[in-house]
């Protein structure tokens, strides 16, 4: 008997808890949108805001009250890398890009990795980083 090779499938809900229009069920996030949203999840927290889990996040936040550089850059290019690294081990992480936008004492990032069920598909997922007040 042959083996059939079952890909998993990922599952989340959508953090928004805004209920589906019909159904009123709170929508279901599966795959590539689920992962891509866990990945800026993880960008945005700030390490030691969850209760339970103080190590989760990263320290992007702290590095936007810096001169907006390439420097800083650098530093947040580390950060994101090490985040998604510790704390995503559905995504394959390809790259990051940090590029600092003077005019709006910003970056932008970029952020590129493969699904572990699709390797075959580049997801990027793009942000604005900057600092609020």
């Amino acid at each position: 008997m042959a083996s059939q090779l079952r890909s998993r499938e990922f599952r989340d809900i959508s953090l928004s808890f805004e209920p589906h229009p019909v159904t009123r069920d709170i929508p279901i996030l599966r795959d590539t949108a689920c992962i891509r949203k866990s990945v800026s999840n993880i960008v945005q927290t700030i390490r030691g805001e969850r209760f339970f889990d103080s190590l989760f996040g990263s320290n992007v936040r702290r590095s936007l009250f810096d001169f907006v550089d390439f420097a800083t850059a650098s530093v947040i290019e580390r950060e994101i890398t090490e985040a998604i690294l510790n704390f995503e081990p559905r995504a394959r992480l390809t790259g990051v890009d940090v590029i600092p936008d003077f005019d709006r004492n910003a970056y932008e990032v970029s952020i590129y990795f493969y699904v572990v069920n699709a390797p075959t598909e580049l997801v990027e997922v793009n942000q604005l980083l900057e600092r609020l007040r």
